[in-house]
């Protein structure tokens, strides 16, 4: 069951890189909240700045180049975007977690994988060390690891890549934390892997209590897992909606050209749809919808009017003037 009350609430986050060739606005004015218990999916193509989001939550954005510009992400009274350092440290890893993208750049290759999974207990919770291990021991068991004692003193570069990704899984959920950030969990895994890996996530998901703010550009992965879906393009929210009625009835032109290039099931040939042209240059400043120039129902008024998240129906809200005239 899904709380109705607000674990996270985001608002108006703007995270930039200033580099040679200009700022590059890769989060321009996000805003969104993740209840209890609830799966929130952030889709997009590459570059949406899906990834960027979670960094600026976790405080993981390097500075410089990066900088958050604005906004507030309110945990519990507290704002993670401008907590003290030591502050952000005590809650990251403890009540908010994150599994990477890529699990052999994100574990210490020098390190047993033992002593990678008992480490946030040490430090969060003043675990002694044949605590955490037999903690550590049972928490390798919960993700599906054989023989985890064995396992414990191994190191990540025997492990496959679906096993690394459990253990970055176990690492991240050791702790119980209210909230687990999974950036891209299934990308460089088999078909296989990646639905026994979803699955797990959302097992121990239920076990736990916990929030999911799931991060991906597979829009079957969201379809299987996701109470809600978040559609990011340039920087920005295009749309916010139920992940069913999302699928059932896009809102805005972005997610119907996302659905629309998904590869049909039973496709007999012919070119597949493809979004024309390419999405637009972050380091200038954006007047108008950034998708216009891509969009086949844009209007001139489309370029250059302001176009902000608005009530699209019930529950629902889109960032398209044409399709959801306000």
């Amino acid at each position: 069951m899904i709380a109705t009350d607000t674990l996270l609430r985001v608002e108006d986050l703007r995270t930039y890189f200033h580099t040679r060739d200009g700022i590059v606005r890769a989060v321009d004015g996000v805003s969104f909240d993740i209840a209890p218990g609830e799966t929130l999916g952030i889709v997009g193509e590459s570059g949406s700045g899906k990834s960027v989001t979670a960094y600026s939550l976790m405080g993981l954005v390097p500075q410089p180049p990066g900088r958050i510009e604005s906004g507030s992400a309110i945990l519990d009274g507290e704002d993670l975007l401008h907590l003290s350092p030591a502050r952000l440290r005590a809650i990251r890893g403890k009540r908010v977690s994150m599994i990477f993208q890529d699990p052999m750049t994100a574990l210490n290759p020098y390190m047993t994988i033992g002593n990678q999974v008992m480490e946030p207990l040490r430090i969060h919770e003043g675990c002694s060390k044949s605590e955490a291990r037999v903690r550590a021991i049972d928490m390798l068991k919960a993700v599906g690891i054989l023989e985890p004692e064995r396992r414990m003193g191994m190191y990540p570069h025997e492990f496959s890549g679906g096993m690394r990704q459990r253990v970055m899984i176990a690492m991240a959920l050791i702790t119980k934390p209210d909230l687990l950030i999974a950036d891209e969990p299934t990308t460089a895994l088999d078909v296989t892997v990646q639905a026994q890996i979803l699955d797990l996530i959302r097992g121990l998901q239920q076990e736990m209590g916990m929030a999911v703010l799931l991060i991906t550009h597979d829009l079957g992965v969201v379809a299987r897992t996701c109470n809600r879906v978040l559609v990011m393009y340039a920087g920005r929210i295009a749309e916010s909606a139920p992940a069913k009625e999302l699928f059932a009835e896009p809102k805005h032109p972005y997610t119907r050209a996302l659905l629309d290039a998904l590869p049909a099931l039973h496709h007999k040939g012919g070119d597949l749809y493809t979004i024309p042209g390419l999405p637009p240059d972050l380091t200038r400043e954006i007047s108008g919808c950034a998708f216009a120039p891509r969009c086949a129902h844009a209007e001139p008024r489309c370029t250059t009017e302001a176009v902000t998240l608005r009530d699209a129906a019930s529950g629902r809200k889109s960032a398209c003037r044409v399709w959801n005239p306000a």
